[in-house]
């Protein structure tokens, strides 16, 4: 196809961006990525002395004269609501902060493109991938840990290869569930895979993204002359000046559909991704970790042809952008070659180049998502944000078609073209990733309904945290771009989860509907009453009236997450979890007392009171019923037959029927069986 063919809009098998949700250095949310963005702000943080102490540096390391004290700090990255998720805490302590993060993630997500996380879409594929993690690798090696709560049980919450499927698991998810990993291009490999999934018609939603939480510690970094880090904490990719990178933290997820299914289902398209490629270096490369020219360039040339698009349809390419002088070098060159006949918006600046690495560092495995997510935030404004801390860009731009964006400048479209990006990502080993990005169509008006008084439900975990629901969507409605109440309230009813504490306020307007969301989140009920809202208030299954006109799906402010810090393990000092809590002796036996020890340190109960509950209902589930046979039988040679965890008994009951078993003799080989069959299988 030609670039003037694509002119027409022609955007046949094509994917939605239909949701986003990050984190990155400085930006709880995307909102406050793309004002850091925009603005030319560099999030890397440079540590005091007194601050890498206090999480435990070595003092020995920080008076090493190449010790960098800075890093690209992912804050509140040990905090975690894992009510929410149906973990307890000690199954919280021990999850890996990148589960809990990439959870919480998906979650807001899912909430972005108007989906409850509850009840998204049939056949949704979840396609992620995560770095090597401190607190992983301590878990590994924490007797004490395993001893608590099983070596099996260890590995599934902590080993990266279980990211996806958690996901999956936790959200209901029933489409494909895939663990990428290719090194630094992990997350843009996994949209690639996603993409590839939804038009080969695999999933019809799709997950995708990434996350890097290598430590939840601020901590800084030896540099060494050679290297890939920088010896001043700063990244500056395409400068003169470049001398390595900024290790960062992150974690970003994108909710992609069929756009022809987007459109038809009235979702909120943010961005089109036109056309995907990855490809591998081989051996046409100086060294395993040394990356290639050839192949960067092809990945390049078959994602413009997967488009259906020329390279020169190009007007902005994020670059992968390390800021190291062999990376750079090499990539500037590939891409060069691959957009040689390109012109930018203004063919005297030529196509634009960026890189978010010098905003928050090389998050790793999920730098390709802070990338892609950059470039449809960019899209969506119409501006492009620069690449700072560089003062003097490679000489090597002057021959090429590409331009180093370095202040904020608007980005106007083409007369003959929408407004079009290609993101770049590459990973050590070799794996070359490219994705064609273009803006969304344009989202026809709204139908003109009449004003009538319209419910809009809210709910929460907590008062708190419904305030904050209240008063977030309260600014949002105030905003000038406020979208139409009955798109508000669809969304709020078929969009979120439903939640233990419950409000609603009914207005015929969104000024009324702000004025009366403020009122509710300072503690003043609306005082008119619906029979909706009320059923609604009670918790039961309600059936809204219909709404004015065909609704759409619209973006709202996501869940304000409020879960404690659980820590995280880490290799300098003592597991940071907290320690289950144990039973005060029981009435009854001495070994009765022993056996409800056990019970409620397995299921991490408060106290004997937790044994009224059933195994089910105290959040006992298979893995941790094998891992508590198995500790009866070694610490009280009870052989218990695992049926008994299935039946409809209380804990209290099945604690007296262990002892039972025990004093009987009874026992069989059920458990034994079992056992062997699950490590077979693992």
């Amino acid at each position: 196809m030609t670039t003037e063919e694509a002119a027409q809009h022609d955007l046949e098998p094509a994917v939605a961006v239909v949701g986003m949700s990050g984190r990155f250095p400085g930006a709880p949310d995307l909102d406050a990525y793309w004002a850091n963005l925009r603005d030319g702000v560099c999030s890397l943080s440079a540590f005091t002395e007194k601050e890498l102490l206090a999480d435990g540096a070595d003092p020995a390391e920080l008076r090493n004269p190449a010790y960098v004290p800075a890093q690209g700090h992912l804050a509140a990255a040990d905090r975690f609501e894992a009510e929410l998720f149906g973990f307890s805490r000690t199954e919280a302590a021990a999850l890996d902060p990148q589960h809990r993060v990439l959870l919480e993630t998906a979650w807001s997500a899912l909430e972005d493109a108007g989906y409850a996380p509850l009840n998204a879409p049939s056949r949704t594929g979840v396609y992620v991938g995560g770095s090597p993690t401190e607190h992983a690798l301590a878990a590994g090696t924490d007797p004490a840990l395993a001893a608590s709560i099983g070596a099996l049980q260890v590995r599934i919450l902590t080993d990266r290869e279980f990211l996806a499927p958690w996901i999956s698991y936790r959200l209901g998810l029933d489409g494909p569930s895939m663990t990428v990993q290719t090194a630094c291009s992990t997350s843009l490999t996994a949209v690639h895979l996603a993409v590839q999934a939804l038009l080969l018609g695999e999933c019809d939603t799709a997950l995708a993204g990434g996350v890097a939480i290598g430590t939840v510690r601020r901590q800084g970094y030896v540099h060494y002359q050679g290297g890939i880090f920088s010896p001043d904490g700063r990244c500056r990719p395409f400068d003169e000046k470049a001398a390595g990178t900024v290790p960062g933290s992150g974690v970003g997820v994108l909710v992609l559909r069929r756009l022809e299914d987007a459109l038809a289902d009235g979702d909120p398209v943010r961005a089109v991704i036109r056309g995907t490629a990855v490809t591998n270096d081989g051996a046409g490369k100086v060294g395993f970790t040394a990356p290639g020219v050839d192949q960067q360039t092809a990945a390049i040339t078959e994602a413009w042809a997967a488009a259906g698009l020329e390279p020169s349809a190009a007007q902005y390419v994020e670059a992968h952008g390390t800021g190291t002088e062999l990376g750079d070098r090499i990539e500037l060159e590939a891409a060069s070659a691959a957009f040689a006949a390109g012109a930018g918006p203004d063919s005297s600046v030529g196509i634009g180049l960026g890189s978010v690495k010098s905003n928050i560092g090389h998050a790793d495995a999920a730098a390709g998502a802070a990338a892609l997510i950059k470039t449809v935030l960019m899209l969506e404004h119409a501006t492009l944000a620069p690449t700072v801390d560089v003062t003097s860009p490679v000489a090597a731009l002057a021959d090429s078609p590409l331009r180093l964006v370095t202040e904020t400048r608007r980005w106007p479209r083409r007369p003959d073209l929408p407004r079009l990006a290609g993101v770049t990502s590459v990973g050590i080993g070799g794996t070359n990733v490219h994705v064609v990005v273009q803006e969304a169509p344009a989202r026809g008006p709204r139908a003109e309904a009449g004003a009538r008084p319209t419910v809009l439900p809210l709910s929460a975990r907590t008062e708190h945290q419904l305030g904050l629901v209240a008063a977030r969507l309260a600014a949002r409605l105030r905003e000038a771009d406020a979208p139409a109440l009955a798109d508000v309230a669809h969304t709020l009813r078929t969009g979120r989860v439903g939640m233990p504490v419950r409000a609603y306020v009914v207005a015929a307007g969104v000024r009324e509907a702000s004025d009366k969301l403020m009122a509710l989140a300072e503690g003043r009920q609306d005082s008119v009453r619906d029979p909706s809202g009320e059923a609604w208030l009670r918790g039961e299954e309600v059936t809204w009236p219909a709404l004015d006109g065909e609704v759409r799906r619209v973006r709202l402010p996501a869940y304000p997450f409020a879960g404690e810090s659980h820590g995280a393990l880490t290799l300098r000092g003592p597991a940071a979890h907290p320690p289950a809590e144990s039973a005060a002796p029981s009435p009854g036996s001495e070994l009765e007392s022993e056996v409800a020890e056990l019970v409620v340190e397995a299921l991490d109960l408060d106290g004997p009171a937790g044994l009224e509950k059933t195994y089910f209902e105290a959040g006992g589930d298979s893995l941790t019923a094998v891992h508590l046979a198995g500790r009866l039988r070694d610490e009280l040679d009870i052989d218990v037959p695992i049926q008994l965890f299935l039946e409809p008994i209380t804990l209290k009951e099945m604690t007296i029927r262990i002892v039972e078993i025990k004093e009987g003799g009874g026992a069989d080989g059920a458990l034994d069986a079992l056992l062997a069959e699950f490590e077979a299988e693992s």
